[in-house]
This record gives C-alpha cells, sequence and structure tokens, in this order.
C-alpha cells in the first residue's frame, strides 16, 4: 500500500465528519432535488445523460455511486433503466427512498462507502465489463465556495455559514483538493487502463445557464470513461 493511498484515504473519524456533514443538509437537499426533478431542468439532464448512453433503447444496469438523494438515479430509472443508488450518508438513502416513492419511481438505495477517488476509478474500472461505461459528473464547490458573489442565485445560497464553513473543512481533509481537476481525473485513468476519457467542462453552462436556486456558479464537468 503506498504513501499516495495512504494519505488520501479518510480515516474514521474524517468519514463521521463528512457523514455528519450531509446528514445535517439530507433534507434540504432533497428538497431542492425532488424540486429540480418537477422543472425544465429535468428535461436538460435526460437529454444530456441520454445522449451518452450507449444502447439507450435497451434496460441497461446502472450503478449511481454517491446518489445524494437520488437525482439520477431517479432519472435513469425514469428512462426504463435498472438503477441501484448507494451513498455513505444513511440520511441521504432515507431522502432517496422517499423521493422515489413519491414519483413511484422503481430505483433501488443502498447505505455504501465507495471511499476515496483514486481507489473508486480502479475499482469501478475493475468491475465493468469491457466497453462499460462511467459518467462522473462533479464541481469543485468547496474551493470556490468564498468568491461567490453574494447577489447571484444559486443552489447554496441558503445553506447556513456553519455548514459552509464544514463543507470547506471537509474539502482540506482530502488531497485530492489539491489536484488540478479534471485534468487529474484524466491523467490517473489513462493510467489506469480506460480505452477513452475524455472531459467536458461546458456541462454547468449548458444546463445551469440560469441564476435560479438550481444554479451551480462553480466550474462543472464530465469525466466520460469507457473501459
Amino acid at each position: 500500500m503506498n504513501d499516495t493511498f495512504e494519505r488520501n484515504h479518510p480515516m474514521k473519524d474524517d468519514k463521521e465528519f463528512i457523514t455528519a456533514y450531509w446528514a445535517d443538509r439530507s433534507h434540504d437537499f432533497g428538497a431542492l432535488r425532488a424540486k429540480e426533478l418537477e422543472s425544465p431542468k429535468l428535461k436538460l439532464w435526460r437529454e444530456e445523460l441520454t445522449c451518452h448512453i450507449f444502447d439507450s433503447d435497451r434496460s441497461l444496469r446502472i450503478l449511481d455511486i454517491g446518489c445524494g438523494a437520488g437525482f439520477f438515479s431517479i432519472i435513469l430509472s425514469q428512462l426504463g433503466h435498472t438503477v441501484h443508488g448507494i451513498d455513505i450518508t444513511p440520511n441521504m438513502i432515507d431522502e432517496a427512498n422517499q423521493l422515489a416513492e413519491s414519483l413511484d419511481c422503481d430505483a433501488t438505495f443502498s447505505v455504501m462507502d465507495a471511499e476515496n477517488l483514486d481507489k473508486a476509478y480502479a475499482e469501478w474500472l475493475r468491475v465493468i465489463r469491457p466497453g462499460g461505461l462511467i459518467l462522473n459528473y462533479d464541481a469543485e464547490h468547496a474551493r470556490n465556495h468564498h468568491d461567490l458573489p453574494q447577489s447571484v442565485h444559486h443552489a447554496h445560497e441558503h445553506v447556513s455559514k456553519e455548514l459552509k464553513e464544514r463543507c470547506h473543512t471537509i474539502y482540506h481533509m482530502l488531497d485530492i483538493s489539491s489536484y488540478t481537476r479534471p485534468q487529474w481525473d484524466k491523467e490517473l485513468l489513462n493510467k489506469l487502463g480506460a480505452s477513452s476519457v475524455s472531459i467536458d467542462p461546458t456541462v454547468g453552462p449548458r444546463i445551469y445557464s440560469e441564476e435560479d436556486e438550481f444554479y451551480i456558479p462553480v466550474p462543472m464537468f464530465l469525466v466520460k470513461v469507457i473501459k
């Protein structure tokens, strides 16, 4: 086990801190995702996900890792796929189950720890079949939260200052926060033997172009991987 893995591997106390943070955010986070599923953003996300999925006319088995309140899981399930979402925070899984039930959605959810991202990428590549697909939508929220204009409407504008500071603490806990992303993701995945890795930095501007309650004001990106 190398030194890099040891530094990136969250300790038990770190995981408890992270889980507690998301537990405290889970209800409001779930409520916002429920509203987004009833907004024009739903159509944009359906089109976004469908354009990347091979054989979209048949049902696929999809694992949604770090599913939160089940937003992507529900969209993909409604598109006819068999979806299971996992998240380390039990409260988030509760929110996901409630949201799926309210929408009569067949997606299923369970509490599970996906570990740190570099280990996770290696494991995801190991378990998917040749030609299998990984879509990782991410944004560096914590790195940029101190620089957000106070006048801009966005998805985090009602998050308390105390919770924002806890989020920033989590950011400093993890070595990945010092990496230049998504370039780091692409370099790592190429080293791990992925047959194709592409980056799309336009996701945020395309889907969250309006400064409304869903707006994400930090750079959102997609890391698309084919085994």
